[in-house]
Parts: structure tokens; sequence; C-alpha cells
């Protein structure tokens, strides 16, 4: 699995428009899932985090459909500076809170 991350910087002002927007995200093949969050310190900063089986049903699947296109209409108006995007490995996960002693 590949986790997608954007730190997302919104125009101030158009944070309430931007969070309806954002709820749309195509079910491209491959998509798993993905979580909005909004930073508590700063009123426009956001992270946008998906989950792709694997990164071309990003890089490809993904930015190269009409689903895209779509998301970019939508969204892409409201980022100031335009986010840049990366993709990272789950090296560890520790979801039941279990503390490891080293």
């Amino acid at each position: 699995m590949i986790l997608e991350v954007a730190i997302l910087f919104v125009k101030n002002g158009e944070e309430k428009d931007f969070e309806i927007a954002s709820q749309f995200i195509s079910s491209i093949q491959g998509y798993l899932g993905h979580s909005l969050r909004k930073c508590i310190e700063q009123e426009n900063k956001y992270i946008l985090l998906v989950d792709w089986e694997k990164l071309e049903d990003h890089t490809i699947g993904f930015r190269q459909s009409e689903h895209y296109l779509e998301w970019k209409k939508l969204l892409h108006h409201y980022y100031d500076p335009f986010p840049v995007v990366e993709h990272f490995l789950t090296i560890l996960e520790n979801k039941n809170n279990t503390q490891y002693f080293i």
C-alpha cells in the first residue's frame, strides 16, 4: 500500500468552500480511501492522506483520468501555493497503542 501525502494551503477565507468541494474523489482502480485533516494551529492548512494499492494507481490511473480533470477543476484554484505531493511506504504501524521498548 502507498500513502499519498499532500500538505495544502488554502487561500484565506475559502476554507469552508474548499472543505465542501474536497469531498469529491473518484473510485479509480487502486483507490483504497482518504482523509482530509485540518491544522489546529494554522486555519488555512490541511493535510490530505490518500491510500493507494500501488504508486501507479495515483500517478497514472488517477492523474490521467477524466476524474482527475474534474478534481482539478473543483479544487486547484483554492491552493496558494500549489501543494507538493509525496508518496510513502509503511515501515511500521501501531494501531492498538502497543508500547515498544528498545
